[in-house]
């Protein structure tokens, strides 16, 4: 998902020379059962390779959600705002230790900030974007509320940051158009509020 994956259409250069190229994602089945490991390129071309990935919503404790932009240069979704972090955990890792993981490397979020890391869902989705390449995870999301929220954000990660109410994010989203919103964050607080 996430710190991604293409280069875009017609860009110049080798894509086997992309730091991605040498990185790898877990394929699973629907119910997300390990199938094997693959490259994470490949999981993200053509029609995809369904694979393990996670988002996590980050809160405040006024109901507010913390949202980043992602960074102008990743390769899928580039400057669309996502629910705080989202990736895929490495072979052998659970998935809160993969969010603590990406909290602490984009957002400066450290565990000694929050007690209630949590799985609380998981979907399966797939999403083409532009010519670019493609999503198809078993997404698991995760929630935590902060206790303090000093923020030091990776600029090669995060684009910008904001903090706005959860529930009027979900009750008036013609007031948030200006937000393009990656998919995978727009189906897990749709499904939280159902």
């Amino acid at each position: 998902m996430h710190t991604d994956d293409l280069p875009p259409s017609g860009a110049s250069g080798d894509s086997s020379r992309h730091e991605n190229a040498a990185q790898d994602v877990i394929a699973v089945d629907a119910d997300d059962n390990e199938q094997e490991v693959v490259n994470r390129l490949v999981a993200h071309t053509g029609d995809g390779i369904r694979h393990r990935a996670f988002t996590a919503l980050v809160f405040d404790g006024d109901g507010h959600i913390l949202l980043a932009q992602r960074s102008p240069d990743k390769r899928l979704w580039d400057t669309y705002w996502d629910g705080t972090v989202a990736s895929h955990p490495e072979r052998g890792q659970t998935q809160v230790e993969a969010t603590e993981q990406r909290l602490e490397e984009e957002l400066g979020i450290t565990p000694s900030q929050y007690e209630d890391l949590r799985v609380t869902d998981k979907f399966e989705y797939k999403r083409y974007y532009l010519n670019n390449g493609i999503e198809h995870e078993v997404c698991t999301v995760l929630k935590c509320t902060l206790d303090t929220t000093a923020l030091d954000p990776d600029p090669e990660e995060v684009g910008g940051y904001l903090w706005i109410p959860y529930e009027h994010l979900h009750d008036n989203p013609r007031l948030y158009r200006q937000l393009r919103l990656c998919p995978w964050f727009e189906i897990a607080m749709r499904r939280d509020f159902n």
